[in-house]
């Protein structure tokens, strides 16, 4: 007879919380050392937040980039990014905020059209301003305070005030590391890694809540077992669920970051730490902090108190 597979065993019980001031800590301090790496090497931001200009040009068969980036590259324009878009015979051409203004920029560009000849066909040319790129940093950051905000105030009307101050910090965790990483390994930051942090923020929510809902389960259940036992007793039994879902996704994503190419590296790269990340705060954070928080028993309904019943009938 086919048995299933289980990667986390039924009965598993382990004691998550005897550990939870250390992980708690160890939380702590990534935060603030990613906030320190912030303000001591800051970010590299892309041409989206630091201005720039943006070719996208297409050859009449494909061409070498390593060539092509040291050619470009004597040019005297500063780091220059290559990566093909939609076809091997189409390229992007990234280069850095010119000195001079705006004059400055298409001289740029017709030094780059020079050194490309004439047989290349000139799809789009984009220059972004330094102006343009502040408002795109101001309107990111509004973009994600809102989106953590907006769920903060989700989970704090569906559970309790104290669940939504654990999954508002155990958010800021997730974001801020994920944003730190990128400081860290001086990965390119721009429109994309927003979006990738954005969707770090809405996967780690989606993992608390299932927390969460067991949490809130066996407070009902058991309305005399100490908090700790409780948290305890909910992790295991939604860790199967986890481990499946955050593996699986890792995977997927692992996928992209190998084969989707140079531009998604860095939005597949942040999703891959907001997996790992997000699924250690769910226990470490969010979880655990329930147990930091002075808080009433949530009254449970009629089916609560039927299974609660049951429970104290086993016990005795």
């Amino acid at each position: 007879m086919w048995k299933p597979i289980h990667l986390v065993p039924p009965n598993t019980r382990i004691d998550f919380m005897r550990w939870h001031r250390f992980t708690f800590a160890l939380a702590v301090i990534m935060t603030l050392a990613s906030v320190g790496l912030l303000f001591v090497k800051g970010l590299n931001f892309g041409i989206d937040f630091a201005g720039g200009i943006l070719m996208e040009v297409r050859a009449p068969q494909q061409p070498d980039l390593a060539d092509l980036r040291g050619r470009l590259g004597g040019l005297g324009f500063g780091e220059v990014a290559l990566q093909t878009f939609g076809d091997p015979n189409t390229v992007l051409i990234r280069l850095p905020q010119q000195e001079g203004g705006e004059g400055a920029q298409q001289t740029a560009i017709a030094k780059v059209r020079a050194q490309l000849g004439s047989g290349w066909d000139y799809r789009r040319t984009e220059t972004v301003g330094p102006k343009v790129g502040s408002e795109l940093v101001k309107n990111a950051v509004i973009a994600v305070t809102l989106a953590m905000a907006g769920i903060f105030v989700y989970v704090w009307i569906r559970y309790a005030w104290q669940f939504g101050m654990n999954a508002l910090l155990a958010m800021i965790h997730d974001v801020v590391t994920t944003i730190g990483l990128f400081s860290l390994f001086g990965l390119q930051f721009d429109l994309a890694t927003v979006a990738a942090v954005l969707t770090v923020a809405g996967y780690s929510v989606n993992d608390k809540v299932v927390v969460f809902d067991r949490i809130r389960f066996e407070m009902r259940r058991y309305k005399t077992m100490p908090m700790s036992d409780v948290v305890n007793l909910s992790v295991n039994e939604t860790l199967s669920r986890t481990t499946v879902t955050a593996g699986l996704t890792f995977i997927s994503v692992l996928a992209l970051y190998l084969f989707g190419g140079a531009v998604l590296h860095g939005f597949a790269l942040a999703l891959m730490w907001g997996i790992f990340i997000g699924t250690y705060s769910s226990i470490c954070i969010a979880a655990a902090g329930l147990l930091n928080l002075r808080h009433s028993r949530i009254r449970g309904d009629g089916e609560g108190a039927k299974e609660a019943g049951k429970g104290a009938t086993r016990g005795a």
